[in-house]
């Protein structure tokens, strides 16, 4: 299923009573709250509040899924602009799962990249990546420079 397939987020949460805002804006976010959700998830990398807004902040693509003022769900894309993006930070909090808000927070960010060869990394979750259109690649190489988050972003 191509990302421009998939039913809009309003169609798929209408019918089980919840209202999800699906925006772009870092506007009102609690990052503090963020990260705390993230630990309780299971999905903290280590980064601090301000490190996790520097993240966003900086990335050329974001989404934020939000219920009233908290976010239950965001995704991130770096891209070049031109022919190659990486998708990272994919998450929805765990009760909010199920119901269309990853879908549609990645779609988001997948439409504002025409033409580029979108690439991530994903230590579970595969099914759902691969019913967005994603196909495994052969390898995936890492390095990290120096030590984990020590650096200038994160003090």
């Amino acid at each position: 299923m191509r990302p421009s397939e998939i039913p809009p987020l309003s169609e798929l949460c209408h019918a089980r009573g919840v209202t999800i805002r699906i925006n772009t804006s870092l506007d009102g976010i609690d990052w503090a709250h963020v990260k705390a959700d993230l630990a309780a998830d299971d999905f903290d990398n280590g980064r601090s509040p301000e490190a996790l807004h520097r993240s966003f902040d900086q990335s050329q693509h974001v989404a934020f899924a939000r219920d009233g003022d908290r976010v239950v769900g965001m995704a991130r894309l770096l891209s070049d602009g031109v022919c190659n993006a990486y998708l990272v930070d994919v998450w929805t909090m765990s009760a909010y799962r199920r119901q269309g808000i990853a879908s549609a927070t990645v779609r988001l960010l997948l439409d504002s990249v025409p033409g580029q060869h979108v690439g991530l990394q994903a230590d579970d979750a595969q099914p759902f990546y691969a019913s967005l259109g994603f196909r495994e690649q052969p390898e995936f190489w890492s390095y990290v420079v120096g030590t984990w988050l020590e650096n200038d972003a994160t003090g």
